[in-house]
């Protein structure tokens, strides 16, 4: 059998499993609690497929599988685990009927982010096809922007963990934080640093793919691709969120690039004081 086959059938298991979790719980993160765990038992299954000897699969699994740990300790030191369920989730149902939320609990949380966490995967299916072509010098250098790229999100996460820990000890003391949300660290340089680093190494596992083909014109790339506008469509959302519960949030998108890191602006209010 195929692998691929294999990764379909456990990714439509997975989506029985967490919809009809919702169902029963009402609660509709299910799927954030597997994101970090499913593409890694993607990935070791194209690597296992190859008898764990193809160098190229096993670096992608390892370093998947290292993207999963990071991914899994963060969200479970936030209560993840522990049925705390994505706020966003709570403000949509808010705006929507309950069967309006309920299509989209199937369609979107469930059927679309499921099928994304299968697609970012399939790069290895790539490897898989072209893994006669030996593990080279290109490899190691995509090896090392991937490894780049989880350090700078797990720096990133660290921040805004020391932030929200701060910001919980100021309001235990009775004081008001200021500034009520991170604009420091990496959070100076984008206001999502997390959101450009997550997405970067999804887009560095797919070169994984095209070093193995030997060409860039892979279909696989629509993993990334999804990826990358569902987190536009989410940082969107997000910060529309944060605009509302923090009205000088808009000085601070004025001022900062939005996800890719970049130099600050001056705004006119800085200009005119400086």
């Amino acid at each position: 059998m195929s692998p691929l086959f294999v990764v379909i059938y456990v990714a439509l298991g997975v989506c029985a499993c967490v919809w009809t979790a919702s169902l029963i719980t009402h609660d509709y993160s299910w799927v954030d609690r597997i994101w970090s765990i499913v593409p890694v038992v993607y990935v070791w299954i194209f690597a296992g497929f190859a008898g764990l000897a193809n160098a190229r699969l096993d670096v992608m699994a390892v370093l998947v599988t290292l993207w999963g740990a990071r991914l899994t300790f963060n969200f479970a030191r936030k209560g993840g685990y522990s049925g705390v369920e994505d706020y966003r989730w709570a403000v949509l149902r808010g705006r929507m009927s309950r069967w309006q939320f309920q299509l989209f609990n199937f369609f979107f949380i469930v059927l679309y982010q499921n099928l994304i966490l299968l697609l970012i995967a399939l790069p290895a299916l790539t490897a898989w096809n072209s893994r006669a072509t030996p593990f080279g010098i290109l490899d190691a250098v995509v090896t090392v922007v991937f490894f780049a790229l989880l350090v700078a999100e797990t720096v990133s996460d660290q921040q805004q963990w020391n932030f929200q820990a701060w910001k919980k000890s100021e309001a235990a003391a009775g004081r008001q934080p200021s500034p009520r949300f991170l604009q420091t660290g990496l959070w100076r340089f984008s206001r999502h640093p997390n959101f450009f680093f997550e997405q970067a190494q999804w887009w560095a596992l797919f070169f994984f793919g095209v070093v193995a083909a030997g060409s860039i014109l892979q279909w696989t790339v629509v993993g990334a691709f999804l990826l990358t506008i569902l987190f536009v469509g989410s940082t969107s959302f997000t910060e529309s969120i944060s605009k509302s519960k923090y009205p000088e949030y808009a000085d601070y998108q004025a001022s900062t690039s939005a996800v890719v890191p970049w130099f600050p602006r001056r705004t006119h209010e800085a200009a005119a004081t400086g």
